[in-house]
């Protein structure tokens, strides 16, 4: 997979960048981490004609139109049909797992649009979280300012980084694909502790 991400960077530029996150929100086993990081590593490579500033932002066009197009799939579909779908032989072949549908989809349900934000940092989270904003209609003009200023955050974090670190940009790749858990408790901290504040305000 590597090899395949690595050859299409160095044979299209920013426009391979656009078209591998764009399908990497679709289809979330291609890693963002290994996208931009070596986009990153590529900008201090001489001969190569990119920059830190075309590689966030081809990527985050390639994040915006990938969440658009989850969006619509969520829009359109309900989530026992969509799960139908994870379930046949399409979902396997594009390595959908259902666990990961009803967990973006309780996710939002239980903290609602703001669950899109913070969702950009949570690897294959961050792409399935457009599928219940679709399902749940949320409105289309803050799930597109959500969207963006999530995938632009992340985006500048993992291309500058893999500038920074060179040669090593799988290391950081690898680093931010299993930090996901870190960042679950830290939301599940948050949840039990507006949890608690809602209690306590009622008998206040």
């Amino acid at each position: 997979m590597n090899n395949y991400v690595i050859n299409i960077m160095n044979k299209y530029g920013y426009i391979g960048i656009l078209f591998l996150i764009t399908i990497e929100n679709i289809f979330p086993p291609i890693p963002s981490e290994v996208i931009l990081t070596l986009g990153g590593f590529m900008t201090s490579q001489n001969g190569v004609n990119m920059n830190i500033f075309g590689v966030v932002l081809y990527s985050t066009l390639g994040s915006m139109i990938g969440a658009i197009i989850l969006y619509f799939i969520g829009y359109i579909f309900n989530k026992d049909r969509l799960i139908k779908i994870v379930r046949s032989k399409l979902g396997k072949v594009l390595h959908l797992k259902e666990e990961n549908i009803i967990k973006s989809y309780n996710n939002f349900n239980n903290n609602g649009y703001i669950t899109v934000l913070y969702s950009r940092f949570i690897p294959i989270v961050r792409s399935l979280i457009s599928i219940p904003a679709g399902m749940n209609k949320m409105k289309f003009s803050i799930f597109l300012i959500y969207t963006l200023i999530g995938s632009v955050i992340w985006n500048i974090v993992l291309v500058t980084l893999g500038k920074i670190v060179g040669e090593n940009y799988m290391l950081v790749a690898k680093i931010f694909s299993k930090y996901s858990k870190l960042i679950l408790i830290l939301i599940i901290i948050c949840i039990i502790y507006k949890l608690i504040k809602r209690h306590f305000n009622k008998f206040m």
